[in-house]
């Protein structure tokens, strides 16, 4: 069933008192869609959760009810976030950090509806600024906040300068003399930014200094540096994401 804005605010006064047990699609007011799991609301803001697959890359999500166009509610009820002994599953699990090499294909946006895309068009973007950090705070990623679809055009800046402990610095583009046999990305350089979209991916992303891609799954867009041993690094790398807004993504 779909919900109008009129009822968000009932709809904030029931989260309350019940269980977060569904499973929603949110519509923004921009075109937007966020698909996750509605699980509470607070200072006029919904919270949801999103991701949860094998690898526990799990995250929330907060948008604000004037934002909000409508919310459609999965008829069927999920239960798969609420442990064993009944209080809820909800954390701050981000993604693992196996040892496998990135598929960094390309493919190009399809269009939606059947319509052909327009030859000259030119597509709107909007902007989120987060922080990289280098240690291994939150198994080593961070949580643009930005839900990533197939198919949406995503451009990546990113500036600063990092320690990697033991005298050595990096900046998002990394540093090739520098041997790591447990980074992530083996065959490119220690300290570079790199991303992984979803919580049961692999297929990290050289991101580097800069990079423009077309986005190949839906999902929590993840930040991190391309090293094993994080635990003495101290600093961040400053991110400017800017993400096609006809692409379905929402943000954080």
């Amino acid at each position: 069933m779909k919900v109008s804005f009129r009822l968000l605010l009932a709809f904030a006064l029931l989260l309350a008192a019940v269980s977060p047990i569904l499973a929603d699609t949110v519509r923004l007011k921009d075109g937007s869609v966020i698909r996750g799991q509605v699980i509470g609301f607070r200072d006029q803001q919904f919270v949801i959760l999103i991701g949860g697959g094998a690898r526990g890359r799990r995250g929330q999500t907060t948008v604000y009810a004037e934002d909000v166009e409508s919310i459609e509610f999965d008829s069927n009820t999920n239960s798969s976030t609420v442990g064993d002994n009944g209080t809820n599953n909800i954390g701050n699990s981000q993604p693992v950090r196996p040892n496998t090499q990135p598929d960094n294909k390309v493919s190009y946006p399809k269009t939606t509806d059947n319509e052909p895309a327009p030859i000259n068009a030119a597509p709107k973007f909007f902007t989120i600024k987060v922080a990289v950090r280098a240690d291994n705070a939150n198994n080593g990623w961070t949580n643009s906040g930005l839900v990533v679809r197939k198919g949406q055009h995503l451009r990546i800046s990113a500036s600063g300068r990092v320690s990697l402990g033991r005298g050595r610095f990096s900046t998002p583009a990394g540093v090739p003399s520098i041997n790591d046999n447990d980074k992530l990305m083996r065959l490119e350089a220690t300290g570079a930014l790199i991303a992984v979209i979803g919580d049961d991916n692999d297929d990290f992303l050289l991101i580097g200094p800069r990079r423009e891609f077309i986005a190949q799954r839906d999902g929590v867009l993840f930040l991190g540096v391309n090293e094993g041993d994080l635990a003495d690094n101290t600093g961040t790398y400053d991110i400017v994401i800017e993400a096609e807004a006809s692409g379905g993504s929402a943000r954080q």
